[in-house]
Order: C-alpha cells, then sequence, then structure tokens
C-alpha cells in the first residue's frame, strides 16, 4: 500500500463501497504503524484550510481522528493543523468552532488536537479584512452585540504600525466580523487559547517557520505574547509583526537553498529538534521535503479555492510517510 491511495480492484475480498474501504484501509495502516512504532505517539499534522469545511474533514478523517459525525476517535492520536483557518472559503466559523470542539474532546480521550495560529488568523484580528468571502461577512453578524464607536488598534499598511480606530471606520457589513475577531473579542478568545509555534518531542510546528532568532527570543515567549494581545491585553510585539515573522517568513518553504538549510540547523539544534513541519506556502506536486528531510512543507493548497489534494503527514518516531487521500 503506497500511503493512503486506495485502489478497489486491488482487493477484491473487501468491502466494494469507496467509504468503508477506506476506512478499513486506514485501520490496517493504524495497527501497521503501532507495531512498527513501539508505542511511539503518532502525529498527524495538516496544512491550511482556508474556509472550507469539508477539507478539513477529510483531512481529518484520513488521519483517522474523526468520525462521519466529526466526533474524535482518534484515541491518543496527536494532531497539529498549521494554521490559516480563516479567509478565502465561506465556512470559518465552523471550522474554528470545531476545532475548539476537537481541542477538548482529544484532551478528553487522551490524545491531542492542536490547531495554531497562521497569518491569516493574525490578519483579522488586526483589521486586515481584504481576503475574507461575502460569507465570510455574514457568518459572524449574530455572534456580539457591538456599537459603531467601540475602539481598537488596526495595522496600518503604508505606515507599518498599529493606529487607532472605531468599527465605524470599517463598511458596515464588516463591523460584526471585526467585533468578533478583534483582541478581547469572542473569537480572538478563542484563538489566544492556540499557539504560534508548538513543539512535541523532536518536531517542531509553525504557519511559516522558525528562526534561530525565535529561538532566542524565546519560544514560550512568543506564544505568550500573541495570546495576551489576542485577549487584548498588550500590544502585539515586533517579532510577530513582519516578513521574518514565524507565521510569514518563506525561508524554508519555497526553494531552500544551502544557506537556509544551515539557519534551519542552527534554529533545529538550538530547540534540540529533528525536524520542522510548516504550512504558508502552496506545493502544487503536494507535501514536500526539503533540507534532508529536516523541514517538511504541507501546505498542499487543500482548500476549494485552490483545489489541491488531501494530503496530512504522518510522524511516528523517526519514520515521516505522507498518507494521500484516494479522491
Amino acid at each position: 500500500m503506497s500511503g493512503m491511495a486506495l485502489r478497489e480492484e486491488a482487493a477484491p475480498l473487501v468491502p466494494r463501497n469507496r467509504r468503508a474501504l477506506a476506512a478499513l484501509c486506514l485501520i490496517l495502516s493504524m495497527v501497521a504503524t503501532a507495531c512498527a512504532g513501539g508505542g511511539e505517539s503518532r502525529i498527524v499534522a495538516f496544512g491550511d484550510v482556508h474556509g472550507d469545511l469539508e477539507a478539513a474533514r477529510s483531512a481529518l478523517r484520513l488521519a483517522g481522528a474523526i468520525d462521519e459525525q466529526d466526533r474524535w476517535i482518534g484515541g491518543e492520536l496527536i494532531v497539529v493543523q498549521t494554521g490559516d483557518q480563516l479567509d478565502r472559503g465561506d465556512q470559518e466559523r465552523a471550522i474554528l468552532d470545531l476545532f475548539e470542539r476537537l481541542r477538548v474532546d482529544a484532551r478528553a480521550a487522551g490524545g491531542a488536537f492542536h490547531a495554531l495560529l497562521g497569518n491569516h488568523e493574525l490578519m483579522n484580528v488586526r483589521g486586515d479584512l481584504r481576503y475574507v468571502t461575502d460569507g465570510g461577512f455574514a457568518d459572524f453578524m449574530d455572534v456580539v452585540a457591538y456599537e459603531p464607536g467601540d475602539s481598537l488598534m488596526v495595522w496600518d499598511g503604508a505606515s507599518g504600525t498599529f493606529r487607532a480606530a472605531t468599527l465605524a471606520d470599517f463598511e458596515p457589513r464588516q463591523r460584526a466580523r471585526m467585533a468578533a475577531f478583534m483582541p478581547g473579542g469572542p473569537y480572538a478568545e478563542l484563538l489566544a487559547r492556540r499557539q504560534v509555534i508548538l513543539q512535541v518531542g523532536d518536531n517542531v510546528f509553525v504557519h511559516g517557520g522558525v528562526l534561530p532568532s525565535h529561538v532566542a527570543h524565546g519560544i514560550d515567549e512568543i506564544n505568550h505574547a500573541a495570546q495576551r494581545w489576542l485577549r487584548g491585553e498588550a500590544e502585539l510585539p515586533p517579532v510577530l509583526s513582519g516578513p521574518q515573522s514565524p507565521q510569514w517568513t518563506r525561508l524554508y518553504s519555497s526553494d531552500p537553498d544551502s544557506v537556509a538549510c544551515g539557519v534551519l540547523e542552527e534554529a533545529l539544534t538550538a530547540l534540540h529538534a529533528e525536524r520542522i513541519v510548516m504550512g504558508h506556502t502552496r506545493q502544487e506536486a503536494g507535501i514536500a521535503s526539503a533540507c534532508g528531510s529536516r523541514a517538511w512543507r504541507i501546505d498542499v493548497g487543500l482548500a476549494a479555492y485552490y483545489g489541491g489534494p488531501v494530503e496530512v503527514l504522518e510522524i511516528v518516531g523517526d519514520s515521516v510517510r505522507v498518507l494521500r487521500s484516494a479522491h
């Protein structure tokens, strides 16, 4: 069996129904992984979903995390989604709510579900709504009561700084969404439960990348600073702004050369880690590795906006492989 690719004609004695066959193959794959892994944690990661609920569900089912009713069935499985749940699609609220429920249910079952903060999550909180769809505005109309005079700080792209504003500065159709995502708003509070950078054993997960300067700044401090800002308790620090921030850098994800790989080696050594897993930059040929398999790029354009395949990355100890849907 290659990854999770399924071909009914190759297994005449198993169910003909494609969904049942996929489930059977997934179970067999997980059993084989458990035997080979010697009891090591099974981790599955997937990339940007951009407002496409069905794409998110497909990745989670391929991972063995949820059933057809979206209930957690992963047990002690660890799932990481590397950010960018928002923008470009109409089902963002359903995705955020599903991910929050899975966070709670996975923990209760002895596993874990981690949705990270991508650049599009932070863009929405700081008032950058360029990539929001009409459905994305409509979906948040009934989330929270607000007044047009409610104040907030928004990002001014021209000056590269935050400036004072009110909800009245936004178009009427934008105000309810902005009230939901502004620092201290209900969906900003939900995002404040998440991390920018996550390390699980030898694996580092992030949306864009982790540079040596981020390690020196302190991974915990970066996470806590983002969470404080999302709760409305502090300003967004410089380390989380600009093209070299953990959410924006593409140093390892486009086509890293030996210099970039050397920078990655320095960061991983400082973190006592073996590999980095990131989204943010779409890989048109599917999940790809670089820098001697120290960097894994997992944004395959899952969302309908891009029309990419359903692929996830499975890690068990030192074993790393790509699982692919038959569809």
